[in-house]
C-alpha cells in the first residue's frame, strides 16, 4: 500500500543553489481563542532538477525521501512564472 505524499503550494524565494530552490509556504489558521485568522510561513528547500524555477514563481512541491541535509521536498510543477521586469541602468537614477 503506497502512502499518499504531502503537497504544498508556495512561492520561490531563492534559486542561487544548484538544483535547489527555497520555497515559502503560507498557511492560514483561525486562532483557537481569539478567532482571528493568523498567517504562518515556513521555508522549505526543494529539489529542482533542471534549474527551471525563478524567484517569485508559484510552484507545487511534493514530499520525497531525504535528498540532502535540508532537502526533503521536490518541485512537482511550476504553476505560474513570475514576471521579470527589465530595468536599464539609466532608469535607476
Amino acid at each position: 500500500m503506497e502512502k499518499k505524499r504531502k503537497t504544498r503550494l508556495g512561492r520561490v524565494l531563492g534559486n542561487k543553489m544548484n538544483k535547489t530552490v527555497v520555497v515559502e509556504v503560507e498557511t492560514r489558521r483561525k486562532h483557537p481563542l481569539y478567532k482571528k485568522v493568523v498567517r504562518y510561513k515556513a521555508n522549505f528547500k526543494a529539489h529542482d532538477e533542471n534549474n527551471a524555477c525563478g524567484i517569485g514563481d508559484l510552484v507545487r512541491i511534493v514530499e520525497t525521501r531525504p535528498l540532502s541535509k535540508d532537502k526533503r521536498w521536490r518541485v512537482a510543477e511550476i504553476l505560474t512564472k513570475a514576471e521579470v521586469v527589465e530595468v536599464k541602468p539609466e532608469e535607476i537614477e
